[in-house]
């Protein structure tokens, strides 16, 4: 799910999104686009207001020459409903995609192209001879959800988005579906209210979702549908940004607009906590509470990804970006905190 429109920068930034290895990340904007490293954090790549007009959607393929964009924000240069490809080894659009409305998001995989419209999923062969392959259509999704497993060796290469029955997410496995002719329907039914959040591990193995509500997260089995685990978030409603499983799959963080992350242990559950108020509460005092959490300074919304060495970063809407290390006993040490990306600024552009 993409970051975006969050009251700071004086709406100049759009959207804010890591690529499929969580070490970079793309920031779309009124005053155009700018991809960064993450470690070392470091820009990589700008592209002008004057070149590509303001942006409100950006995909990385991995760390490879080729941007999904999308146009949107106060000064446009293309139409929004229309997917642009940038080579930034040639330094120019080189393919375009126009769709009958608006997109709201766009996914990458080294041999797909995802193209996401509020009821329906558009998938593309990708990037030499460029053809759609067929289409999906979903439940109103204004929210954009739609996650693709990045792995090209992975032995599932799954595509989810909301299924048709509120709450359930459908699964659809890239490897056996034909062109043109889309498989039977899979889905998994992970709520009984409206989905706020998807995300998919590297491998395709794994679904990670949350309601409307947000207060818990569901991890799911994508092969045989079952659930893994139930995780707590928090007891009061929230807004979700991102969910995010690390690289191997044992751990999972999210983050909300109350600004906190929360790291989930998947493989050693033991290491989350409990509530203390189980007998009270009952099945709720139960669930899995975070291994670890940490609140950014600005307590605004943000993105988090996993690093190495149980490394935890934040990308928060003001600007700033955050490192935390975290532990087994749940204690969360501040590596690196309120270093300004300068992405708000285009006075000098």
């Amino acid at each position: 799910m993409q970051l975006r429109n969050i009251m700071a920068f004086k709406e100049k930034v759009h959207s804010i999104r890591f690529n499929q290895d969580q070490g970079c990340f793309i920031c779309c904007m009124d005053s155009g686009v700018r991809i960064y490293n993450v470690e070392p954090l470091a820009e990589k790549a700008h592209l002008r207001i004057d070149m590509v007009g303001s942006l409100a959607h950006g995909e990385m393929l991995h760390r490879t020459n080729l941007l999904a964009l999308v146009a949107g924000g106060s000064m446009p240069k293309y139409a929004e409903n229309t997917v642009l490809i940038y080579d930034d080894l040639s330094k120019k659009l080189v393919l375009e995609f126009t769709f009958s409305s608006p997109v709201l998001a766009v996914r990458l995989r080294k041999d797909r192209l995802i193209v996401v419209c509020r009821r329906q999923i558009h998938v593309f062969s990708f990037p030499h001879h460029p053809e759609r392959l067929f289409t999906c259509e979903t439940r109103d999704n204004p929210r954009d959800m739609c996650e693709v497993s990045p792995m090209a060796s992975s032995d599932r290469r799954i595509l989810c988005f909301p299924a048709h029955k509120m709450g359930a997410v459908q699964l659809v496995d890239l490897l056996t579906t034909e062109s043109t002719v889309s498989q039977a329907p899979l889905t998994v039914q992970a709520h009984q209210n409206e989905l706020a959040c998807l995300s998919l591990n590297r491998d395709g193995t794994d679904l990670a979702t949350s309601s409307h509500k947000c207060t818990l997260i569901r991890v799911w089995d994508t092969s045989r549908r079952v659930q893994l685990s139930e995780l707590r978030r928090g007891s009061d409603p929230a807004t979700l940004y991102c969910i995010n499983f690390s690289g191997d799959s044992e751990f999972l963080c999210c983050s909300s607009d109350k600004g906190t992350i929360h790291i989930f242990a998947l493989k050693d559950p033991k290491l989350n906590r409990r509530s203390t108020f189980s007998k009270v509460l009952g099945q709720y005092g139960e669930s899995q509470w975070a291994l670890a959490n940490f609140t950014v300074p600005p307590e605004c919304a943000c993105i988090c990804a996993f690093g190495a060495n149980s490394a935890v970063y934040a990308i928060c809407v003001d600007g700033t970006f955050h490192k935390y290390v975290y532990k087994a006993d749940g204690i969360c040490n501040r590596e690196s905190f309120d270093i300004y990306l300068d992405i708000c600024d285009d006075h000098d552009f």
